[in-house]
């Protein structure tokens, strides 16, 4: 039996190789929001279901906001990843925000994260986004190590500090 067929799973590097990411639409709220649930569970981020909803549809149905993409692997879908888009006179142009990046856990450590950021870069730059941005926990070493490797880099010189309105 060959790879991929019933009862067989695909190898580390067929899984990675057979990620991609697809626009999600307003279809695929039933799919996403299980995910974004366990995102905010495990970055310990407090929101009623009914304002997560609401968020998530509202960027679903604002493309101008930015874009969520479902993560596709192994013919399932694996995690989400969401662009906002800003502008930035440091940068000259558009910028965007990694506003959430999740992945499950039974397909974490194997690149599936690593290339999911290569294929995000591409769409950014057909949306003309000069520069994207993220942050990260500091305790959360292994994705620290993830975004190096793909480029992204601390800026020491600035701390992020946000105000709720």
């Amino acid at each position: 039996m060959a790879a991929g067929e019933a009862g067989v799973r695909p190898l580390k590097n067929q899984i990675v190789t057979m990620t991609k990411l697809l626009l999600a639409t307003e279809s695929d709220i039933d799919v996403l929001l299980p995910f974004v649930r366990e995102y905010h569970k495990f970055e310990k981020l407090v929101l009623s279901n009914k304002e997560r909803e609401a968020s998530v549809r509202t960027l679903l149905n604002t493309k101008e906001l930015g874009k969520i993409w479902l993560i596709w692997s192994s013919e399932e879908v694996v995690g989400y990843i969401v662009l906002c888009v800003g502008y930035s006179i440091e940068f000259g142009g558009l910028d965007a925000f990694i506003d959430e990046f999740y992945i499950s856990t039974k397909f974490r450590g194997i690149g599936i994260g690593t290339k999911v950021l290569e294929l995000i870069k591409v769409e950014a730059k057909n949306m003309k986004v000069r520069t994207i941005h993220l942050e990260v926990a500091k305790t959360n070493c292994t994705a620290k190590n993830i975004y190096s490797r793909s480029q992204f880099k601390a800026r020491e010189k600035y701390v992020l500090m946000s105000v709720n309105l």
